[in-house]
């Protein structure tokens, strides 16, 4: 093996636009052969059929297409079972190492980077694959609503005033964490915030990044391959310049905090009417994240929805099959999260 597998892990809090991203980089990766690792939190994989309807990847076995490079992991985010989901499957990619240029990894917008990072110190791993660089994917416009992100000065103030108080939330220690693993930000959903809004948000990425990394913006992750692969910097074997608010921890849990529910329902509906409903529950409890598949009433195209708190964007994809029911199927990340309430709610839509 005189070279080895070149691995982008590619993470960022829910809904930053990882998976756009990546859609992105399959429809125009110039001849690359791209093996891609979708991990989800949840049962319910949205994300790996968003890449398999990007037109570019077939999803079934063919001639053309022997083996198909989407491979999909559910059962929890990679940090906390890298050694159950993440292992087998890179063994199994390593195998096929001869018709691989590279893998990208999409990490669940809940994981931290670097417990996978350092799974690729592994000597089966290490032997074939390196990674060559950690990219973070920001939504601009939720740091700039503070939402995961906080006032360095007033955490500042108040520390002075109470150092006894608890100042950071999970979700703001993850935010640091992914920003502090990278060597690349992307500032994603820049069309969404001004010019003034956007250089607060860089300044506040530069405070919580532990050296020199490059910032680049984007919308809807359009940026082209040669920006994204290539970096060669063989992250596993420089950890210590990455550091993270787990180092200390022998293990770590999130899922206790954070949850997952979906609903999936035979019928069809009104997109407006839909998002409305969903903004609204966004609204009344503490969800996160919204994403998934419409059935449309009269359309012929299956419809993404997507929500980060009560922002969404929304498109088709495809057609629907006709071996496939014509299913709404609708994943919601949160704590606390009531599923009888929102389930009720979407049936008497």
């Amino acid at each position: 093996m005189a070279t080895k597998i070149p691995v982008t892990v590619i993470t960022g809090f829910l809904g930053s636009g990882k998976t756009s991203l990546i859609r992105h980089l399959l429809q125009n990766k110039q001849g690359r052969r791209i093996a891609v690792l979708v991990n989800e939190f949840g049962e319910l994989g949205i994300d790996g059929e968003l890449l398999k309807s990007c037109q570019i990847c077939p999803e079934d076995e063919t001639e053309e297409n022997p083996e198909n490079n989407i491979f999909e992991l559910t059962n929890g985010c990679l940090c906390c079972t890298v050694q159950e989901e993440f292992y087998p499957t890179m063994r199994e990619l390593i195998k096929r190492r001869d018709s691989i240029d590279c893998i990208i990894v999409e990490t669940s917008g809940l994981a931290l980077p670097k417990p996978l990072v350092k799974a690729f110190r592994w000597q089966e791993i290490r032997n074939a694959a390196t990674v060559d660089a950690v990219i973070t994917v920001v939504d601009c416009a939720a740091v700039a609503a503070g939402t995961f992100a906080s006032d360095l000065d007033a955490i500042a103030a108040q520390r002075q005033e109470n150092d006894k108080l608890e100042h950071e939330t999970p979700l703001q220690e993850l935010f640091e964490d992914q920003l502090a693993c990278a060597d690349l930000v992307i500032l994603n959903k820049t069309d969404l915030v001004d010019d003034a809004t956007q250089a607060q948000v860089i300044e506040l990425v530069k405070n919580e990044l532990p050296r020199e990394v490059k910032i680049v913006s984007s919308d809807y992750g359009k940026l082209d391959a040669s920006i994204l692969l290539g970096f060669e910097s063989a992250v596993e074997d420089n950890l210590d310049s990455r550091p993270s608010h787990h180092d200390s921890e022998q293990d770590h849990n999130h899922d206790d905090e954070i949850t997952s529910t979906h609903v999936i329902l035979d019928r069809t509906f009104d997109p407006e009417k839909l998002q409305s409903i969903l903004g609204k529950l966004a609204q009344e409890q503490e969800i996160y994240r919204i994403k998934g598949f419409v059935a449309v009433t009269n359309k012929p195209m299956r419809l993404v929805m997507q929500g980060v708190g009560t922002r969404f964007d929304k498109f088709y994809d495809r057609p629907w099959r006709p071996e496939e029911a014509k299913q709404t199927s609708l994943v919601f990340i949160g704590r606390d999260l009531q599923y009888s309430e929102i389930e009720s709610q979407l049936v008497a839509l």
